[in-house]
């Protein structure tokens, strides 16, 4: 069984269907969280996830979105959280309110949390691939994070600690969309990453009126 694995798409429809045409057939698509946020099209990602009724957890801007929770943002993505407060209907924000903070897929083998297993939201503490360890793990085989923007995996004798990268925003220094596929009958993962019109989301990000600097990062993938 094949199963993609994207994170922190952050309102990026672009790099979100750049990823989707990539990835190859995979028998399960999962996401680690933060659909909306920074980028001018929350709706249409959320939509797209609905659609193809993607197993997904809340991720931190997920959740300030759907509950108006007062996060210490700073200026730019506060004003991301803002915008997708004023785009998405009712029903979008229903859906986001009612994502879980930890999903286990797979029969159990998968794991889905955003920030970290131990943190008691789930979606707030960073962890960052040199920080994955074996501790991490309960009884899935694979754990799958989101949050840092930084794709990474290690694989220990008790399964797997993986992060597929933003898809949105990455901060690895790679401007491409990121995201993974494990193999659970391998006990495999592919990172993998793909080039998509960074220039016309910095074009719609002007457009929206958002900051300049949620475009301007996309291109340093920082």
């Amino acid at each position: 069984m094949k199963v993609g694995l994207i994170s922190d798409i952050h309102g990026n429809r672009v790099a979100l269907e750049a990823v989707l045409a990539d990835m190859p057939r995979v028998d399960e698509l999962c996401c680690a969280g933060d659909v909306v946020g920074y980028n001018p099209w929350p709706g249409d990602c959320v939509d797209e996830l609905r659609k193809r009724d993607v197993p997904t957890v809340l991720g931190n801007h997920d959740a300030a979105v759907a509950g108006e929770t007062p996060f210490r943002f700073n200026g730019m993505a506060r004003a991301g959280v803002e915008y997708a407060r004023t785009q998405l209907t009712a029903n979008q924000r229903a859906w986001l309110e009612g994502l879980p903070t930890e999903r286990l897929e797979c029969d159990g083998r998968v794991k889905l949390v955003h920030g970290h297993p131990d943190d008691p939201q789930r979606y707030s503490r960073y962890t960052y691939p040199e920080e994955f360890s074996a501790q991490l793990l309960d009884e899935e085989d694979v754990l799958v994070l989101g949050h840092t923007h930084v794709q990474g995996v290690e694989r220990f004798a008790e399964g797997i600690v993986v992060n597929p990268g933003s898809v949105g925003q990455p901060r690895d220094g790679d401007p491409r969309a990121g995201y993974a596929v494990v193999d659970l009958a391998a006990m495999t993962v592919e990172t993998d990453r793909v080039e998509y019109d960074v220039a016309a989301v910095q074009e719609a990000v002007r457009e929206a009126e958002l900051p300049e600097r949620i475009g301007s990062r996309l291109g340093r993938g920082k």
